[in-house]
């Protein structure tokens, strides 16, 4: 069993690393309406195919599902984004 403290730093990154949130709310603002689209695309896709159609209609199902999940996360992350840069604009203050 490893009795480490779990809040002690093994890496090398410096202690104030922050994660790029322009990159981050640039990627997220693309994402989500390309991830719905193909959530929309394939549920109908899907909805439409036949019991012979190739790709077969659990492959397609299966898109769905990934793309709809996708796009909630890239939401998420986008609120998450919004939270941080209302907490530093406050911090500033």
């Amino acid at each position: 069993m490893d009795n480490r403290d779990p809040r002690r730093r093994s890496g090398t990154e410096p202690v104030t690393a922050k994660s790029d949130l322009p990159l981050r709310q640039l990627l997220s603002t693309i994402f989500i309406p390309v991830f719905a689209a193909a959530t929309v695309l394939f549920a109908i896709w899907a909805g439409n195919s036949t019991s012979g159609s190739s790709p077969g209609r659990p492959a397609l199902i299966t898109l769905a599902v990934v793309c709809g999940v996708l796009t909630l996360i890239a939401f998420l992350d986008l609120l998450i984004i919004r939270r941080r840069r209302r907490e530093e604009r406050a911090a500033r203050r």
